[in-house]
């Protein structure tokens, strides 16, 4: 856990951060999530150290919900070394993917959140371990770009292959519990799910 990041998020006013930018905020009905990327500023290879916030209401008890799991917002180091694309490695870049991702099955083996419509990458291509972010590589288009996890039981310590561009759950049982939150929000309004990547320099 990014506990620095962790604080930080705590304090953050995401309603309020997301009228600033002109960003989609769901607060009315249960199960209307609101699901956040923060990636750390710290740009870390290959490790966990960003977190996905989860905030929505539960209206039944009349509560404002908040949940904060590990993630990596980045790809592991190999596939930097060894991109998958001919234009490079995807890095997902900041912003607000609004209905781009549904309830399906990630490489067709387990349920997770899959990309449905276009989004925006980074493309980083010299094969080093070092994040590319460069404007002038922007892709954009549907590229595999799932919410998952990376092993099926264990908390797992580095991104190695488990990322090559997708936001990825360090623990099953953290995965388990967003999965969870998820089937309540497609039973409620559908199987479309909006995804916001901010950086720890929004917060």
């Amino acid at each position: 856990m990014n506990y620095e990041l962790y604080e930080k998020i705590l304090k953050c006013d995401f309603k309020e951060l997301f009228e600033k930018k002109n960003y989609k905020y769901f607060d009315t009905g249960s199960y209307n999530l609101n699901i956040i990327g923060v990636r750390s500023t710290s740009y870390d290879r290959n490790v966990f150290d960003d977190l996905l916030v989860v905030t929505y209401k539960e209206s039944r008890f009349n509560k404002d919900r908040f949940r904060i799991y590990p993630i990596t917002t980045e790809p592991g180091t190999y596939y930097l070394r060894n991109p998958l694309h001919f234009r490079g490695t995807a890095i997902l870049v900041p912003g607000q993917y609004c209905g781009c991702w549904k309830l399906g099955k990630h490489n067709g083996q387990y349920e997770a959140l899959v990309q449905c419509a276009p989004v925006k990458v980074y493309r980083d291509n010299n094969k080093d371990d070092v994040y590319d972010l460069k404007p002038e590589t922007v892709d954009f288009g549907v590229f595999g770009i799932n919410i998952h996890r990376a092993s099926a039981n264990n908390k797992t310590k580095y991104v190695d292959k488990y990322s090559a561009g997708c936001q990825v759950f360090d623990d099953p049982k953290n995965f388990n519990s967003f999965m969870d939150l998820c089937r309540k929000q497609r039973d409620l309004y559908g199987n479309k799910f909006t995804y916001t990547l901010i950086t720890e320099d929004d917060l």
